[in-house]
């Protein structure tokens, strides 16, 4: 990518910053600091340079926004080569010497933007166009990512909004103005709704990527701000917006986990159509990783949960007890032609497969594989090779289309429209399900919040998330919306019944289908915080391994210790 040159220009336009504790949080180095009258942003090349610095200093977070949400989770586990910066992030023992414990490198994006936003003319006009328009809006969506995450990390933080060039400044800014998630949430849904329609920036393809997913989608980030702040009806239009726009639709599309022998029952051979390459058209947003160590920050994912010849073979990080049990509590549900030609189902066995890994949901089984090779038994690299296919070197993805639908799921139950909600985990969202899957009681209630454009949303692009490892979800007889056993008072009384279950499902949803991409621990962490219970994020992570870890849970029964100490 290079983006590391872009950052060289960076210094001479923005205010820069080298973060090494609390007291310096925003530090000042005289050497970095380029003083404000000398740093107007005038010309294009100004905002092009500046914004690429920005994404340079988003390198320096991106893989730990994986790692601090996956191995804090369930879902995995650290191996004896495991660092111990990684074994004591799972332990929940992290220190402020933890490498991946580094707030300043946030605030180094937030005060670069901080910076951007102060100086850059956003009113200049040319040809009735308002040049730094895209930049502005792309550069709004940057800090409230950012600050999403240092909230996400560290609990209660200082909301500083205006760049700090001198050490005072910096000293006062970071004392003042402590804010909780949801302080913070609100505050970033005020300052980026105004940008929701405005284009992000167009820079064309950047060493063969496409630069526009670069950029945070502004309508899917305020869905996160609604989900986190607790206003599900904002979320839920958010998302539904954002997916359903005419000018660039967001389908399911139809990639899945499949028996490629269920026709004839034998269930042998699991195949998927998956893509997590950043150019696939499921990848909605990443940040760009440097190809080489000379041009700056790559990404170590790779290294770190597969076997590669960069380790020895020696993964850091493998599947855990926790994610093998949830997906073989799956089931999986295939149509098949009977011989007087009419379709049935039939439920894939749990026993005597070829691959244990496949039992149940195949998500996992088929982007994980663990093998033994043959080596010489002096050999210093490991026979045991581990492989997951969810990453590549050339960027670390932060929005994923389906990944988005659950969150749209979540917040649709939380607003009170179980059944759609459901829907999009079993039939997926489109008019010809609304019909035939809602009441008309909730279609009427959900109104737009529950309408697709017909023409650009059709059972030939989309399908239930639930079916894209489970098979043919929407002929699944035991995967059901849940039913209180005897009729409610009243309508409303069943929808409170309804929404923890569902909300249960579509966790376990996230779980199956964002496992090893680093949402789980948040995606726990925001039910838990929702339902007062810290047991809801303490029970599950104490038992990853396949039995309670009482000291591990009787510590996350604290709800402090879900969030890192800050320097």
């Amino acid at each position: 990518m290079r983006l590391k040159y872009f950052s060289f220009i960076l210094y001479t336009l923005l205010f820069s910053v080298a973060l090494t504790s609390c007291a310096d949080l925003m530090d000042t180095d005289s050497e970095l600091v380029e003083f404000q009258e000398d740093n107007r942003l005038q010309a294009p090349t100004d905002s092009v340079y500046s914004v690429m610095g920005i994404i340079y200093k988003m390198q320096a977070v991106a893989d730990r926004t994986v790692l601090l949400g996956e191995l804090r989770g369930d879902l995995t586990t650290t191996t004896p080569s495991a660092s111990a910066d990684l074994k004591a992030i799972t332990n929940f023992q992290i220190d402020t010497h933890n490498a991946y414990n580094q707030i300043s490198d946030y605030y180094a994006i937030i005060n670069n933007c901080n910076y951007f936003l102060a100086h850059i003319n956003k009113d200049l006009v040319k040809n009735d166009r308002k040049v730094f328009e895209s930049e502005y809006a792309a550069v709004k969506a940057f800090r409230a990512w950012t600050y999403l995450q240092v909230a996400q990390l560290y609990g209660q933080v200082p909301l500083v909004t205006e760049p700090l060039l001198t050490e005072v400044d910096a000293q006062a800014a970071m004392k003042a103005n402590i804010s909780d998630i949801v302080a913070v949430c609100n505050y970033f849904i005020d300052d980026i709704k105004p940008y929701v329609d405005t284009k992000l920036p167009i820079y064309g393809q950047i060493n063969s990527q496409n630069s526009q997913k670069y950029f945070i989608p502004v309508r899917a980030l305020l869905g996160d701000l609604c989900l986190w702040a607790g206003r599900y009806e904002e979320a839920a239009r958010f998302y539904h917006d954002y997916l359903s726009l005419r000018t660039k639709p967001v389908t399911t599309g139809k990639a899945h986990a499949y028996w490629q022998d269920a026709q004839s029952k034998e269930f042998r051979q699991p195949r998927n159509s998956f893509s997590f390459n950043s150019d696939n058209s499921e990848c909605l947003c990443f940040i760009p990783m440097e190809s080489s160590e000379f041009y700056g920050i790559m990404s170590n994912l790779k290294n770190i949960f597969s076997s590669t010849t960069i380790n020895q073979q020696y993964a850091q990080v493998t599947p855990s007890e926790g994610i093998h049990a949830l997906s073989a509590a799956t089931d999986y549900c295939a149509t098949y032609t009977k011989i007087d030609g009419s379709q049935d189902t039939i439920y894939a066995p749990k026993t005597n497969l070829l691959n244990s890994n496949c039992i149940g949901d195949l998500r996992f089984g088929t982007i994980y594989e663990k093998r033994i090779a043959t080596t010489d038994r002096f050999s210093r690299v490991s026979n045991e090779r581990q492989t997951i296919e969810k990453f590549n070197s050339d960027g670390v993805t932060l929005y994923r289309t389906n990944m988005v639908y659950l969150r749209y799921a979540e917040a649709l139950n939380r607003a009170g429209y179980p059944q759609s909600a459901f829907a999009v985990l079993k039939f997926g969202l489109c008019e010809d399900n609304v019909t035939k899957y809602i009441d008309e009681a909730e279609t009427a209630a959900a109104g737009e919040l529950i309408r697709f454009d017909p023409d650009l949303f059709t059972l030939d692009n989309t399908q239930g998330v639930h079916s894209r490892g489970a098979g043919s979800a929407e002929c699944d007889t035991l995967y059901v919306l849940p039913q209180p056993a005897s009729a409610l008072a009243s309508r409303q009384d069943s929808v409170s019944y309804q929404i923890p279950l569902l909300e249960d499902m579509i966790v376990k949803e996230m779980a199956l289908e964002g496992a090893f991409e680093g949402y789980r621990f948040y995606d726990l962490m925001r039910v838990a915080l929702r339902r007062n219970d810290p047991a809801y994020l303490a029970d599950p992570i104490s038992r990853r391994d396949g039995t309670v870890n009482g000291e591990l849970r009787a510590r996350l029964m604290d709800q402090q210790n879900w969030y890192l100490p800050k320097p």
